[in-house]
């Protein structure tokens, strides 16, 4: 089920740094998030709503400074079109939530050659 909430009620839930990367499309300064150097196995959950959307076995380290992934958890995330900032990007959100994940890449390994460039504070990780 789609979870819907008001801003207010994301800013009751949410600490100021997560509502602002995660309802507000921010961004956490590279290197600085918990995830970004993580190597234990397990489930990373979107931080609003709790669904999976990456697991550890796609996660790889892209030298970029944050968590990167070649590919989500079906159906668990979705791609928009960002024009912001003067260039041409693709944001990746929660598909249950609409949380604001990061971005999308094509210089990822492979099977898939994508690079999800998530932020950390987007994710709450959960070990196996």
């Amino acid at each position: 089920m789609k979870v819907t909430k008001t801003a207010k009620e994301w800013q009751e839930q949410l600490s100021e740094e997560e509502f602002h990367v995660c309802r507000q499309s921010g961004t956490e300064a590279p290197f600085s998030g918990t995830y970004n150097d993580n190597k234990e196995e397990g489930i990373y959950d979107c931080t609003c709503c709790g669904s999976p959307l990456f697991t550890s076995d796609t996660k790889f380290d892209s030298g970029t400074g944050w968590p990167s992934y070649y590919e989500g958890v079906e159906d668990a995330i979705k791609e928009i079109r960002d024009v912001a900032h003067g260039m041409v990007r693709v944001e990746v959100r929660c598909a249950n939530c609409d949380s604001h994940l990061g971005h999308v890449f094509p210089d990822g390994p492979e099977p898939t050659g994508q690079r999800y460039c998530i932020n950390s504070v987007s994710l709450k990780f959960k070990g196996n």
